[in-house]
């Protein structure tokens, strides 16, 4: 999945069986365990639900699947940490650009 070569996307399918299309954004490791961010590919950006998904990546059988983070508090956690890497990044660009 590398944005060098443009965006990235995947499809999942939740617990009752609907498919949603995701754009890969990032990757990164928090707390030593690997996540993935995404925003949702087939929705509106004006639907209240959209917004960024954070998947924990796990390998099961040598094959990589993503699970839910359900812990609210580490999910916020993840989500700032992404953020103070994007931020970053941008400052840096900016730098670089002057």
């Amino acid at each position: 999945m590398d944005s060098e070569f443009g965006a990235s996307y995947i499809t999942i399918e939740d617990d009752e069986g609907n498919e949603f299309e995701l754009e890969h954004l990032s990757t990164l490791e928090f707390e030593g365990e690997e996540y993935m961010v995404f925003l949702p590919a087939d929705m509106d950006e004006d639907d209240p639900d959209y917004g960024f998904v954070i998947l924990q990546v796990e390998e099961v059988d040598g094959e990589e699947q993503f699970v839910s983070v359900d812990d609210e508090d580490k999910l916020q956690r993840i989500y700032e940490y992404y953020m103070e890497m994007v931020f970053s990044e941008e400052e840096e660009e900016n730098k670089s650009g002057d």
